[in-house]
Order: C-alpha cells, then sequence, then structure tokens
C-alpha cells in the first residue's frame, strides 16, 4: 500500500519550515533516516548503556541498550510486515499508513535518550534539571531522545539534528506532549489521561512526555505535519512500542534466568500460591497483602491494579490465563532447572523465547478507535494480559532486589558528583574555557533554544526570561545533555577525575 504523500516529507533544513517530496525512483527517505540513525554516534554509545544490570554485575552476557534496541528493531519490522500482509489496507490508510522501514527507525532510534546507568540515572538526572537547575522539565529518556534527533546529533557540516522525515521523527513521540505544555488541554487534565501522562515524581506535569520546552515546536510542527489527533501516536511508533514492551519482556527474563537471579522457589511460590488460593487473597484489603511476605499478594495487587486502570482489556479469566500460561511455559519449564551454561538449557530458553515471542507477535492487531490508553496497533486480550506478568516476573523478582537497589544508590551519587562538578567548573570564569569543548558546545547550543522560546512563546517560561535565569537553565541543559551522554564506563571514569582520582586524560577519551 502506497504511504501517503504528506508521510513522505524531509525537513530541507533544521532551520527551515520547507519540505522536500520524495521523487519517484529516489532512495527511500525512510531507508536514507535508517541508516543515519544506525552510523550516529549516539546509536553505537548504547553497547555501553546499561539495560537493567551494568555487565560487571554477573559473569553472564547480559543485554545493554544497543542489544535490546536491535531485538526491539527485529520485532518492531516483525510486526509491521504482519500488518501489511493481514490487515484491512483501507483501515492501515485511515491511520495515516504504514512502512516497515519507519517503524524500524522508530525502533533503532527509540532508546538513545538513555542516560547511564539505565532508568535509575533517567530518575536522578530528572531530580538534579528540576531541584539544582530550575528546569521545570528536569530529565525524560524520551524527551531526551527527540532532541538528540533534532537538535544535538549532527550530519554534515552546518546541520544540527540528523534532518529526518516527519514520519521517522513522529516514530519516535511515545508521548506526544510537553511535561507541562501542549496539547491544551494538556493530557494530565483529560478525564483518562493517556498511558504515561500520569502525574511526575513532583506531582507537577506529565511522568512521560515527548519533548523539553526548547523543542516543543518542532514537536508540535511534526504531529501537525502527521495529521495525528492529540496525544496520539503515529500508526509506526504505536508498532514501535509494542516491539519495546515484546521485546523486553521476554529478552530481561533470559539475562536473569542465565545469571541465576531469578530463583524457581520464590517464584514459583507467587504463582502456585495466587493461582490456588486467589479466591482467599482476593478478599483481603490491600493493607494485608505485602509482597514477600505472603505469597500471591504480588499478583493479587497487579490484578487490582490492572483491573482499575485498564478496564478497557482487563478480563479476570485472561489475567488468570497468562499467570498459569507464564507458570507453565517458563517457571515450571525453563526456570525448574537451573541455567549451567549447557547446550540443552540454552534449547530450553531459546524455544520459550522464539516460541513466546512468535505468539506475541502474531496477535497484534489494528483498533480504528483505540481507548484512550492504548494505540492503533495493540495485543489482543490475552497476549497483553501475558505481557503484563512478565512485567511483573521482572520487576518483583529483579528490580526489587536490595543488592541492585545497593549498586544504584552508588550510581545515583555517582550522577550527582558529576552533575556538581560540571556546574561549578562552568561558574568560574577563568577555568570555564577549559571544560570540554562539547559540554561548552551544549551549554550554547541549549543557552539559543531558551532565548528562542523566551523571544517567541515567553508563556511557556512562566515568567522566568530574565538573563540570570535563562543561562541558569541553559547551564543545567547543557550539563545533563553532557552527562546524559556518556556511557557508563565513561560517567565512572569522570567522576573519578573529578573528584582527584583516576588516571589519564580527558582527551584520551574523546571528552574534547
Amino acid at each position: 500500500m502506497a504511504v501517503p504523500t504528506h508521510v513522505r516529507m524531509r525537513r530541507a533544513r533544521p532551520e527551515s519550515s520547507d519540505w522536500k517530496p520524495l521523487t519517484p525512483g529516489s532512495e527511500s527517505e525512510f531507508r536514507v533516516d535508517l541508516e543515519r540513525l544506525r552510523f550516529a554516534p549516539s546509536f553505537a554509545r548504547l553497547a555501553e548503556v546499561t539495560q537493567v544490570v551494568t555487565p560487571g554485575a554477573t559473569d553472564r552476557v547480559v543485554h545493554n541498550r544497543l542489544t535490546h534496541s536491535i531485538k526491539v528493531t527485529a520485532v518492531a519490522r516483525a510486526v509491521a510486515v504482519g500488518l501489511l500482509r493481514t490487515a484491512d489496507p483501507e483501515l492501515i490508510g485511515t491511520l495515516g499508513g504504514l512502512d516497515h522501514v519507519v517503524a524500524q527507525a522508530g525502533a533503532v532510534a527509540h532508546d538513545l535518550g538513555h542516560p547511564p546507568f539505565g532508568h535509575l540515572g533517567e530518575q536522578i538526572l530528572d531530580r538534579i534539571g528540576r531541584e539544582e537547575f530550575g528546569l521545570a522539565d528536569g530529565f525524560e529518556g524520551n524527551a531526551q531522545t527527540w532532541r538528540i534527533l533534532t537538535e544535538l546529533e549532527v550530519h554534515g557540516p552546518g546541520s544540527d539534528g540528523l534532518n529526518l522525515t516527519a514520519a521517522t521523527r513522529a516514530a519516535v513521540l511515545k508521548y506526544p506532549w510537553g511535561r507541562t505544555h501542549l496539547p491544551d488541554p494538556h493530557p494530565t487534565g483529560w478525564p483518562v489521561p493517556p498511558r504515561g501522562a500520569a502525574p511526575g515524581p513532583d506531582g507537577h506535569g506529565a511522568a512521560k512526555f515527548g519533548a523539553y520546552l526548547p523543542d516543543l515546536a518542532e514537536m508540535t510542527e511534526v504531529i501537525a505535519t502527521m495529521g495525528l489527533a492529540p496525544g496520539r501516536q503515529s500508526l509506526e511508533c504505536a508498532v514501535m512500542d509494542l516491539a519495546d514492551d515484546i521485546a523486553y519482556s521476554i529478552h530481561d527474563l533470559e539475562d536473569f534466568h542465565r545469571s541465576g537471579v531469578l530463583q524457581y522457589s520464590p517464584i514459583s511460590g507467587e504463582f502456585h500460591n495466587w493461582l490456588s488460593r486467589g479466591g482467599e487473597l482476593g478478599r483481603l484489603p490491600d493493607a494485608e497483602l505485602a509482597p514477600g511476605r505472603v505469597p500471591g499478594a504480588g499478583l493479587e495487587l497487579l490484578r487490582r491494579r490492572l483491573a482499575g486502570r485498564d478496564g478497557w482489556i482487563f478480563d479476570a479469566d485472561a489475567f488468570r490465563e497468562a499467570v498459569l500460561a507464564v507458570s507453565e511455559g517458563f517457571i515450571d519449564t525453563v526456570l525448574i532447572l537451573p541455567y549451567d551454561g549447557s547446550m540443552a538449557a540454552d534449547r530450553a530458553l531459546s524455544g520459550f523465547t522464539a516460541t513466546w515471542i512468535d505468539d506475541l507477535i502474531s496477535e497484534v492487531r489494528l483498533l480504528p478507535d483505540p481507548p484512550v490508553r492504548t494505540s492503533y496497533a495493540t495485543l489482543g486480550t490475552g497476549a497483553w494480559h501475558r505481557v503484563q506478568v512478565l512485567k511483573f516476573l521482572h520487576q518483583r523478582f529483579v528490580l526489587h532486589r536490595p543488592d541492585l537497589a545497593m549498586q544504584q544508590r552508588g550510581q545515583a551519587r555517582l550522577l550527582q558528583t558529576l552533575a556538581s562538578a560540571f556546574d561549578d567548573w562552568l561558574s568560574e570564569r577563568r577555568e570555564a574555557p577549559r571544560a570540554p569543548r562539547r559540554l561548552l558546545d551544549l551549554v550554547a547550543t541549549a543557552e539559543e533554544g531558551y532565548r528562542r522560546v523566551a523571544r517567541e512563546q515567553p508563556e511557556l517560561l512562566a515568567g522566568h526570561t530574565g538573563d540570570a535565569e535563562l543561562a541558569r537553565m541553559s547551564r543545567g541543559r547543557g550539563v545533563i545533555d553532557f552527562i546524559a551522554g556518556l556511557t557508563d564506563a565513561q560517567a565512572t571514569a569522570y567522576a573519578a577525575r573529578l573528584s582527584g582520582g583516576g588516571s589519564g586524560l580527558l582527551w584520551a577519551s574523546g571528552a574534547l
């Protein structure tokens, strides 16, 4: 099926509003986007950025953000191709069109904004941005991805951003709104907020959003160009988002089974007890359900949360079937035997992975008028419940571990050290010019963006338009952009050097 003409547009120059149509017989503009993303340094950096735990935390190979992105790309392509083969072409056209290369490009790019140390780094940089630099929109990985694609990455002399088509830029807009602005009314005030639009950590604005204040104008332009309704993803973005859920719900379990983190006894106790005592647990008040103390309590709380939050798809029978499917298909088949590195153990694990991913992909369907909390592309009822249960297993038995929490507390202090040290450095008039060149460039870029907002949309800054305020926000955004662009190892090494330790010179690691 032909992609709508308005999708095949590339912005001629980052500072221009002109659009250039794809000429017949030329190389696919979307393929050009995909290759630009794959060759971008920000994509290569993901090889050394944590997915859940740093590689040194286990003696087994674990996923990093690059291998995760590669798998999400493969799943996104499979989902998109499957829909193009089986879905109603007229419906696809009504939903804005679908190109499998755009879905792949969105998947390649979707995690570019993740900072060092995974989601922990995201939380810490957000707090630092809001509390110490006065940035109303703090830090958010998806907004950082947008900033990298449209402002911080470069493609050729004199360009800012990768100059991607509107379709590819829209394919990363999982949360197409700002933290506190746009669209109007803001999704946080809707009767039923979209997924991700719940209040942020300080109770102000959306927890998840697509662009920072200096980048909102371009986001708004792309949404208008693509003809997207307020709060709606493009179809390719919906495919990418779904592929992300499918991929990480499976491969994180692979990592932690191989690492010996997932223990059969507590996990089987949780699942088997809920299956045998679900009715009894269902009659207990929330206050009496202590995960880890009462086997099955975590699953019961999950059931209640899904029923209250996602009534558009939640089904009590489907939830029970999903718990049973994970119990029989993973816990009592794969997890019951400790991973010993043998080919037999790998066969069992890879068999589970391949079967479940194929099954989940086969259950993707299109909705012409989806509920607010889902997208045009979504999983069928049974598959959706299975993914929720898989995510629970990972969150409950990996993310809540005390040893992981201990490591993360150290990483949080490290990021705080970096932010404070770079801020202090830039505040010293004589020493600031000796700061890393990239850092100085990022501060200058941020200042240009905030001054543009102050001129053109001062209402977005809520009166904070004085020179000192703009300079402070610009320095903060530049420092955060710099830290977010480091690998785990670079962040650790820089913190050591700025604290008087470490060895080697900064230019040896490419900081200049």
